[in-house]
């Protein structure tokens, strides 16, 4: 019997093309590996069925040491964390006798012989990139191992959520009710993954009494093609377990990795190729492309972008500072911005009927030169030269294109240097960055990407090339027109 490859992803519900493939003939080509290699792995701790609830990697790392026959795939963990193996049978991994430093050298080439591949695009992929994308496998599924149970997932987003939630042991169970869920997170000895808008205080004081943690899930910043309030399903969603980023009056995972990640050169790179790929494929939360053409600016004044948004989002409550009105909004950019061409861009889904804060257009006018409908962002953005915004994420957008961004306020991205800030910053915010320090932070390391073709778990640049590519459909799309029928006819009634 042929052993597994050593490097292999997790059972997931959906089909995974295979990572690896090992050649077992001793006397096949090797490859050169990275000389940091071993390190990569050990790092990582990938490799093996790291998936499982008994993870063999604490297994040994607790043990100390190892007496396993040969193809035991312990004894390669055993070799990655250095400490003592004696191989009982010959196998894959080691032979009787074998010292720690041939068996290292038989798992350099074992890994020399494998050909690695892309399980989103099926295409040939390399070492490095193989075990980042088990590394952020492993992350996911030991963070989702601390959830029991789910409320507030609305049913048209429950597929996805249940793939950004996954685990090999069991099904997420979303429950409709709060006690229901309470009592399946205790049962589970585990947190409860709530959306934002379902966690009440009286949620939380039961949370509370019964000893259950709460992680909030909600939409993340590069979503989908199309509006959640059409009933899209989310591509990207942010799972965070001490508050939730647009909320400034408490910590969030956001701030925590931006106040202690260490930005090595690899990640800062990577994210300066992800900012420069988003930008120039036109990329915003719901859309994708530069097509759309502008109107001209009436002369060289300085050009001004004022995105209205939901007046009742959760984002403008808690971050506002006491400010909703997107009227009120528009009247102290004019103050700011006496001599600035100002456009006004009213929320699409406020236009489209399902959502709260429209403004009339005789009144908007009475502040804005223009007001923009219709066609993406990233067009918008790119022929302004700055931007004013309450919360909204049309910000750190524009921070990516180079904009100035001032901010009434206090969004998530306020506060690290790069905006001007008129709301109220918390003194969490020591840090100050460079853009692509937030880039990374705020695209790369705490959010999580579905593959809409797939349906695996992915990095960012897979999201951000099917949406390029149009490969990101709605799975929901027969929906749309009855949401934009439902939309103009509530828009009617006010």
């Amino acid at each position: 019997m042929i052993a597994a490859p050593f490097l292999r992803a997790p059972p997931y519900p959906q089909p995974c093309p295979d990572l690896a493939l090992t050649c077992h003939r001793p006397d096949a080509p090797c490859q050169d590996l990275p000389p940091d290699a071993i390190e990569r792995l050990r790092e990582a701790r990938v490799g093996g069925a790291f998936w499982r609830a008994e993870d063999p990697w604490d297994l040994v790392e607790q043990a100390g040491s190892l007496t396993a026959p040969g193809n035991d795939e312990r004894v390669a963990i055993a070799t990655l964390l250095s400490l003592p193996v004696i191989v009982t049978v010959p196998g894959l991994y080691g032979q009787p006798g074998d010292g720690p430093d041939r068996l290292r050298q038989r798992l350099l080439e074992l890994l020399g012989r494998m050909t690695f591949r892309d399980p989103f695009s099926g295409e040939g992929s390399n070492f490095n990139a193989t075990v980042a994308l088990l590394a952020q496998w492993r992350r996911e599924i030991k963070a989702n191992r601390e959830i029991g149970a789910a409320l507030g997932m609305a049913w048209w987003k429950r597929r996805e959520i249940r793939r950004f939630l996954w685990v090999p042991e069991r099904r997420l169970q979303i429950a409709r009710r709060a006690s229901a869920a309470l009592g399946a997170a205790r049962s589970a000895g585990a947190a409860l993954a709530v959306w934002p808008s379902r966690v009440s205080p009286e949620l939380l004081a039961e949370a509370k009494a019964q000893g259950t943690g709460i992680v909030r899930v909600e939409d993340g910043f590069v979503r989908s093609v199309g509006l959640g309030s059409n009933l899209v399903p989310p591509s990207s969603v942010v799972v965070d377990s001490r508050g939730i980023h647009f909320d400034p009056s408490g910590p969030s995972d956001l701030e925590n990795i931006i106040e202690t990640t260490a930005f090595t050169p690899e990640l800062m790179q990577r994210a300066a190729r992800l900012r420069e790929t988003i930008v120039a494929a036109g990329i915003s939360k719901y859309a994708a492309g530069n097509g759309d053409t502008m109107p001209p600016r009436k002369d060289s004044r300085r050009l001004v972008l004022v995105p209205a948004q939901v007046e009742d989002d959760m984002s403008v409550i808690a971050g506002g500072g006491g400010l909703a009105s997107n009227l009120e909004l528009l009247r102290r950019v004019r103050a700011l911005e006496p001599d600035a061409e100002i456009w006004f861009r009213p929320h699409p889904d406020v236009d489209a009927g399902h959502r709260k804060g429209a403004v009339a257009d005789s009144d908007a006018l009475q502040h804005a030169d223009r007001i923009v409908r219709g066609g993406g962002m990233a067009p918008l953005l790119d022929a302004v030269d700055g931007v004013h915004v309450l919360t909204s994420l049309t910000g750190f957008e524009a921070l990516m294109r180079g904009r100035d961004v001032t901010c009434h306020g206090t969004p998530f991205y306020a506060g690290w240097g790069l905006t001007r800030n008129l709301g109220t910053v918390p003194d969490r915010r020591q840090r100050r960055l460079q853009l692509d320090e937030l880039v990374a932070a705020v695209l790369i390391l705490y959010p999580r990407y579905l593959d809409p073709v797939t349906g695996l778990p992915c990095p960012p640049e897979v999201l951000v090339q099917r949406m390029s590519s149009a490969q990101a459909t709605n799975r929901l799309g027969w929906l749309a027109p009855l949401r934009r029928w439902q939309g103009q006819f509530m828009a009617h009634l006010r």
